[in-house]
């Protein structure tokens, strides 16, 4: 067997085999096959696609590319939840101390921001001393005497799926739905869990632009599932619009902290009330959704959701201080409001775009290497279908960069369209696939 004769066989659009695949993984991990060849094995993926069995066998090798952790001593049920990315997306934060003070243990990794999409790890930097990378072993740890860990994925979990993707990324091959369903089942495989929620984004902020892609997407990853003994559910949400109110490191603890004491955006809420309640069914802890949201609703106004965030702020090395004051946090230097120029709604805004203005402003990375400023992001005063008269403010931006001002300005005044007539509310949660 050789990578020549593979790049071949799927150029040719051949069905590869589970040991072709598996020779692939295993060779490219190892260094043992060029970029050049790998690439070009991706490049006729991309163009040709997978069947089912060939997505199915490509995320257990990248899964087996690493370690696989066993969490059955933690628990039978390991639920995990995971988001296909978007702007403003702080619904980790949020909702996996509910999920852990209501007694479902939360095992959790995630990954770091790059381009328009905030990565959770990120975030939890933005609380001082808070460490996210600690080992498995402490990380088990925490899981069982307080009920919940959130880390960034280690080095070593799934390393065949982080080179593929950077290929993928620097050869315009990201968008393809196999490859992007192999990849985030190959990382939930290796976290050992066993049944996962997944927030499938679609729209504007998110990769799937439209409502088709966002299903096939979804029901690619339930039969990757049904394939590796996984149960997965797909909540389908709009990313038409950040988030939430607050888009950007800091600005986003602080608005988790405040939806965690009971002050949340009603599409937030909304969010976090449908993953919640998949994962409350799933983990055999309720029968209905209302008896979810009512448990979900209970954790958050007994205060119970909010102590668990603190446990696990102080367990991972921050300084709760902050979690409890967050006059704590220090503001960027620059907060500019953005003015409407004119009266009337909020029909559109141009989400990635302004998730790339939140990165411009230092709040993302634009390459690997870019350090993030934690206090520099945008906080929307207005969203979709809000009336504006000519002079309020539409948003603010916070930066500690002033060259930055002028331009992003200008690019934010462009994200946001205000027309005289209002547009037909769109929902938040599209629809449940399981």
């Amino acid at each position: 067997m050789d990578i020549l004769s593979i790049i071949e066989h799927k150029q040719k659009k051949m069905e590869l085999s589970k040991e072709e695949i598996e020779y692939f993984v295993n060779e490219y991990t190892q260094d043992r096959i060029p970029d050049y060849q790998a690439s070009a094995l991706i490049m006729a993926i991309y163009l040709n696609g997978m069947t089912k069995k060939e997505t199915a066998n490509l995320t257990i090798a990248m899964a087996n590319s690493g370690d696989i952790l066993d969490l059955s001593d933690i628990s039978d049920i390991i639920v995990d939840k995971h988001s296909t990315g978007g702007v403003g997306d702080k619904i980790t934060i949020i909702l996996m101390p509910i999920i852990a003070s209501l007694g479902i243990p939360v095992a959790k990794t995630s990954g770091r921001g790059l381009g328009f999409t905030g990565g959770t790890a990120d975030k939890l930097e933005a609380i001082p001393g808070y460490k996210v990378d600690i080992p498995i072993k402490e990380f088990k740890q925490n899981v069982k005497e307080i009920g919940i860990s959130l880390i960034t994925t280690t080095s070593n979990i799934a390393p065949a799926d982080k080179k593929i993707y950077a290929l993928r990324d620097t050869t315009s091959c990201v968008s393809n739905i196999p490859l992007i369903a192999s990849s985030i089942m190959s990382k939930k495989i290796a976290l050992g869990a066993n049944k996962i929620v997944i927030d499938v984004t679609y729209g504007s902020g998110a990769f799937m632009k439209t409502i088709p892609d966002a299903i096939k997407l979804a029901k690619e990853m339930i039969e990757i599932g049904k394939n590796t003994g996984i149960e997965v559910r797909c909540v389908l949400t709009s990313m038409e619009e950040p988030v939430g109110y607050e888009i950007g490191n800091q600005l986003e603890i602080i608005e988790a902290i405040k939806a965690l004491q009971g002050n949340m955006e009603k599409g937030v809420y909304e969010i976090v009330c449908a993953l919640g309640t998949q994962i409350l069914i799933m983990a055999k802890k309720v029968n209905t959704e209302k008896e979810a949201k009512k448990l979900i609703d209970e954790a958050i106004s007994s205060g119970k959701a909010f102590n668990k965030f603190k446990d696990l702020v102080i367990r991972q090395g921050g300084d709760v201080s902050f979690i409890e004051n967050i006059s704590k946090f220090k503001n960027a230097e620059y907060i500019e409001p953005i003015i409407a120029k004119k009266s009337g709604y909020i029909v559109n805004m141009k989400t990635e775009e302004i998730g790339k203005i939140a990165c411009f402003l230092g709040a993302g990375r634009e390459t690997k290497n870019d350090k993030i400023d934690m206090q520099a992001g945008i906080v929307l005063n207005k969203k979709i279908n809000d009336k504006v008269k000519k002079g309020e403010t539409l948003c603010y931006i916070h930066t500690n960069c002033k060259e930055k001002i002028e331009e992003a300005t200008k690019r934010l005044q462009k994200a946001i369209t205000i027309l005289s007539l209002n547009k037909v509310q769109q929902e938040t949660i599209l629809k449940i696939i399981k």
